[in-house]
C-alpha cells in the first residue's frame, strides 16, 4: 500500500480542478504534503477544503505562462520556503480542437507556453539536486492520448502533448543515473472543465466504460511517484478504456 508523510513535499500544478485537484487531494490523502500551484486562489481553497488532511496543504498563486524562462528560480524559491520536493506533478494545461486553417501564431504559441514549456522548466527546477530529495525523487507530467495518436483538429494540442512526451523521455534517460525518475501519464477524454461539449461529442462511442473520471489519471500518477514505481522511468502510460 502506498503511503508518505508530511516530511515528503509534491509540488502540483493545476491544482485548483480536474486531474491537477485529484492529484493533490490523493497525495494528501495518502499523508504527504502538497504545495498545490494555480492561478485562481477561490478554487484552491475549494480544493484544501476537500482535503483529509487541510494542514498538509500549501497553496500557491502563481500563472506558469508568465516568465518560463524563471520558473527553475522559482521552484528554488519554493524550497527556500518549504524545504526539498520528493516529486513534481506537471498537471497544469489546456486543450482546443482547431483545423488547420484556423490556427494563428500568437495562439498556439500561449498553448506551448502553458502544455509543453512550463512543465519542461518546471522540471529543469525540480531536478536541480539543491531542490529535490535525490535518489527516489520522482517527475510527473499529464501529457495525453493525443499526443500518441491524433484526430482531426488536434494540431495544436497534439502537437504540444506530442512534444512535452518526447522531451520528458529523454529528460529521463539523462536523469537516469542520478535515479531521479520522469514519467508522463496521458489520458484521453476526462470528465474535467477543459472537456466541453465539443470534445464530448466528438468522442461519442468511443469509450465503452463511459468518460473517464479524474480520479482514473489521479491514481496512475500517485503510484508513479511512489516508491512503489523506482524502476519505472522514461515511459509514457495511456490510460484510454481501449480507445485506440
Amino acid at each position: 500500500m502506498i503511503q508518505f508523510t508530511k516530511e515528503q513535499r509534491f509540488i502540483v500544478t493545476g491544482a485548483s480542478s480536474g486531474i491537477g485537484e485529484a492529484v493533490a487531494l490523493r497525495l494528501n490523502e495518502l499523508g504527504a504534503s502538497v504545495i498545490a500551484i494555480a492561478r485562481n486562489e477561490e478554487r484552491l481553497l475549494g480544493m484544501k477544503t476537500k482535503s483529509k488532511h487541510p494542514e498538509n496543504i500549501y497553496i500557491e498563486i502563481k500563472d506558469l505562462a508568465e516568465n518560463i524562462e524563471q520558473l527553475p528560480s522559482y521552484v528554488k524559491e519554493l524550497k527556500d520556503k518549504y524545504g526539498k520536493f520528493q516529486g513534481l506533478a506537471n498537471c497544469a494545461g489546456v486543450g482546443r480542437i482547431l483545423p488547420l486553417k484556423s490556427i494563428d501564431f500568437t495562439e498556439m504559441q500561449k498553448l506551448f507556453n502553458i502544455n509543453y514549456f512550463s512543465p519542461v522548466f518546471m522540471t529543469k527546477g525540480f531536478t536541480d539536486k539543491r531542490n529535490n530529495n535525490g535518489k527516489g525523487s520522482s517527475v510527473v507530467c499529464i501529457a495525453s492520448s493525443g499526443g500518441v495518436h491524433c484526430d482531426p483538429g488536434m494540431t495544436e494540442y497534439a502537437g504540444s502533448k506530442g512534444a512535452l512526451i518526447a522531451t520528458m523521455q529523454a529528460i529521463a534517460r539523462e536523469l537516469a543515473p542520478s535515479y531521479i525518475r520522469v514519467n508522463c501519464v496521458s489520458p484521453s477524454l476526462i470528465s474535467t472543465n477543459m472537456a466541453d461539449e465539443i470534445s464530448r461529442s466528438f468522442a461519442e462511442g468511443k469509450y465503452p466504460m463511459g468518460i473517464g473520471k479524474p480520479q482514473y489519471v489521479a491514481n496512475t500518477v500517485v503510484f508513479l511517484l511512489s516508491k512503489q514505481a523506482e524502476w519505472i522511468t522514461a515511459q509514457n502510460y495511456i490510460i484510454d478504456c481501449g480507445a485506440i
